[in-house]
């Protein structure tokens, strides 16, 4: 009996001790007791010295700490940048996306819509994805169109905007690298024999992009994808387009372009 009292007073030890071990390791809030402003100042310091994982969590605290003042806004726009400079990028929109949602009348909406199109604009894996050697036909431009989607957003609704005109030669750099897409994808199939698909894909192209340096070579394909498959008109037809729109085209003397030259590569 006075075995088992002293097994339980042990037990009734350890667990008083594990309590006092878990409250001595509970994190501390370095910022109790702080004023909005000087969490703003605190966030905006790890933020100009790139300390981006830092900064994050202060502008998270700082959004419940001035919440519903204009402090909160702009902590969530901060936060925004620190988490896509963080690497953060779904994140980041996420945080776009909720202060448009709970702010539409917010000064700053152009400035949102124009960081979330740029955020979409340099994601690897959509708008420079087909840079790289992986098949063109596995990708998905989905970052390049939202990316072309928020910036026509801005300039369409925020003419006067100061992000308007970097928005428009953004805008203007995802149309041809979109059409160049379709392209390599037309070229990709041709190649392959499936003259089908190739002259589908060239007709999308010409279709959604107008004046896209990529179209030369789309009329192109489609003047060969029609050769191959017997349909004489549509080929004629493909090649007046292309000798009045492109009397110069190489593609005429000398064919497809090399595989290792990108459509931007002018040398």
């Amino acid at each position: 009996m006075q075995r088992a009292r002293l097994s339980a007073a042990s037990a009734a030890v350890l667990t008083l001790a594990a309590l006092l071990s878990a409250c001595s390791t509970k994190p501390v809030d370095k910022t109790a007791g702080w004023s909005p402003n000087r969490i703003h100042a605190e966030a905006k310091d790890e933020l100009n010295s790139g300390a981006w994982d830092k900064a994050i969590p202060l502008y998270e605290t700082l959004e419940g700490r001035a919440a519903g003042t204009p402090l909160a806004q702009q902590a969530q726009l901060d936060k925004a940048y620190a988490q896509f400079k963080d690497g953060q990028k779904a994140e980041a929109i996420a945080t776009l996306d909720r202060f448009m949602r709970l702010h539409p009348a917010s000064p700053a909406i152009d400035y949102a819509l124009y960081m979330k199109g740029v955020i979409n604009f340099n994601d690897e894996l959509g708008l420079f994805a087909f840079l790289s050697r992986q098949d063109l036909s596995e990708r998905d431009q989905k970052a390049a169109k939202e990316a072309f989607e928020s910036f026509n957003e801005l300039v369409t609704r925020y003419p006067d905007s100061r992000y308007t005109p970097d928005a428009r030669a953004r805008m203007r750099y995802t149309v041809n690298a979109l059409a160049q897409y379709e392209v390599h994808v037309a070229r990709y199939y041709y190649q392959r024999a499936a003259y089908v698909a190739a002259v589908n894909r060239a007709q999308q192209a010409i279709a959604d992009y107008r004046d896209a340096p990529a179209l030369e070579e789309a009329l192109y394909i489609l003047t060969q994808a029609y050769d191959k498959l017997g349909m004489n008109d549509l080929r004629d037809d493909s090649k007046r387009v292309l000798d009045q729109n492109y009397p110069n085209s190489v593609y005429l003397t000398r064919g497809f372009r090399g595989p290792d030259k990108p459509w931007w590569q002018i040398w």
